[in-house]
Parts: C-alpha cells; sequence; structure tokens
C-alpha cells in the first residue's frame, strides 16, 4: 500500500473537516431531505433532488478523506533532525538565476498545497527537483516555457 505524506497540519486540517462533515453537515442535509420528502412527489421536487446531491457530495468527501487519512503518512519535520537538506516539510527559499527574483516554498502534501501562500504539493515539478538538495546547489526544474535554473539559497525547518 503506498504510503501519502502529510503534514501535522495538513492532517489536522482534514481531520476538522471530516468532523464538520460527520457531525454538522451531514445531519443537516438528512433533515433536508426528508422535509423535502414532505413536500410530496419526488420526481419533481428539485429541493429533494438537490439535498440528495449535497448528500452524495457530503459522503463522497467523507470517503476521500477517510482514505486519505488512512493511508497517509504524517510528517512532523520539527523531529527530523536539521540536515541542511530539502525534503518535505521544509521551508526553502530558491533565487530564478534568469531573473535573481526570490520565493520561498514550504513543502507539503498534495491536499494542502497553495501557491499563494507558499505551500506546494511534494509532487510539482519545483519540490521534486529540490528534494535532496541543499543550500547552494543548482537545479534545473522543466516547465511548459522550457527550463528554469534556480539555486537553493536557504533550508529551515519551520
Amino acid at each position: 500500500m503506498t504510503k501519502y505524506p502529510m503534514t501535522v497540519e495538513g492532517e489536522n486540517s482534514l481531520q476538522v473537516e471530516l468532523k464538520e462533515l460527520k457531525t454538522v453537515q451531514r445531519p443537516a442535509v438528512i433533515k433536508d431531505i426528508a422535509v423535502a420528502r414532505e413536500h410530496g412527489d419526488l420526481k419533481e421536487n428539485a429541493e429533494y433532488h438537490a439535498a440528495r446531491e449535497q448528500q452524495g457530495f457530503i459522503e463522497g468527501r467523507i470517503q476521500d478523506i477517510e482514505g486519505k487519512l488512512s493511508t497517509s503518512q504524517v510528517i512532523d519535520v520539527l523531529t527530523i533532525p536539521f540536515s541542511g537538506k530539502v525534503y518535505f516539510g521544509t521551508t526553502v527559499t530558491i533565487i530564478n538565476l534568469d531573473s535573481d527574483a526570490t520565493v520561498t516554498y514550504r513543502i507539503v502534501g498534495d491536499d494542502q498545497a497553495d501557491i499563494k501562500s507558499g505551500l506546494i504539493s511534494v509532487s510539482s515539478p519545483i519540490a521534486r527537483a529540490l528534494i535532496g538538495k541543499e543550500e547552494g546547489d543548482v537545479v534545473v526544474v522543466k516547465v511548459p516555457a522550457g527550463n528554469v535554473e534556480y539555486e537553493t539559497d536557504q533550508v529551515e525547518h519551520i
């Protein structure tokens, strides 16, 4: 079975969402379905069909989260001795060698990725190129516009 890496924060976020779905949203949609059934003919009852569709979405999301949590490998970067290398959970500052632009990313699991917040997926091209590198190493990332060279400027455990 394949284990999927996840940060502690990522696991907590999924646990909170799962609890919300099971304790708030699922009971609410079940109630909505019961109310819609009381309105009579189900074939032409838009409220009923909308509630059933919402129920399907909620149940699917619950299964998705439970599956991810059951196959996750939670990695707490703060418990790993600092080695100066880039790996899952580290925060890395890189410099684009063409434009001298500096950007800082934290390498996280797929569900937690948010480029606007500086969180990139471990399966992204940049993260895959950076994994295992140290400060001062140069990496080449293949992007649709060609190859981009980055220098690893700083690696942190945050």
